[in-house]
């Protein structure tokens, strides 16, 4: 039986140019908000992952079950809705860092806030910074 291979992979479009061309310009300046923190943070430059999510650094993940394939280390993706922030492998031990944060809502490594004025930039930057040296503590993150 073949393996899945993974939905959500590298492309080639410029992340500068998918920001670029984001219709609401508070979403826009936010996303660039975050492009900047991302890279400051991670010191890793920015590839899109799939059609809408902006990564920054990579690393290959083998489960027990034998599927193996690599994914983002962290990123974002500036959604209609709202900004989806994702911090792999996800949130379960940062409750007390989230507490500071402000406004908003978690899924399993999904983060969703509204707008960056809705929280505190220097908690996001803490839970960036955790979140990247939890991941490495399980998988060797890697330079995209």
């Amino acid at each position: 039986m073949p393996k899945a291979e993974n939905k959500t992979t590298v492309t080639p479009v410029d992340p500068a140019d998918f920001i670029a061309a984001l219709q609401h310009p508070t979403r826009r300046a936010d996303a660039e908000a975050l492009d900047k923190l991302f890279r400051r943070v991670t010191g890793f430059q920015p590839c899109m992952w799939g059609p809408t999510i902006i990564g920054y650094g990579q690393y290959h993940y083998i489960y027990d079950s034998g599927r193996e394939g690599d994914f983002l280390a962290t990123g974002f993706s500036p959604r209609k809705a709202n900004l989806s922030i994702y911090i792999m492998p996800g949130y379960a031990d940062f409750g007390a860092t989230l507490d500071r944060l402000g406004k908003h809502r978690i899924g399993k490594s999904c983060l969703y806030v509204n707008k960056l004025a809705d929280i505190d930039l220097d908690v996001l930057e803490e839970l960036i910074r955790a979140g990247l040296n939890d991941l490495g503590q399980r998988w060797p993150v890697e330079p995209t």
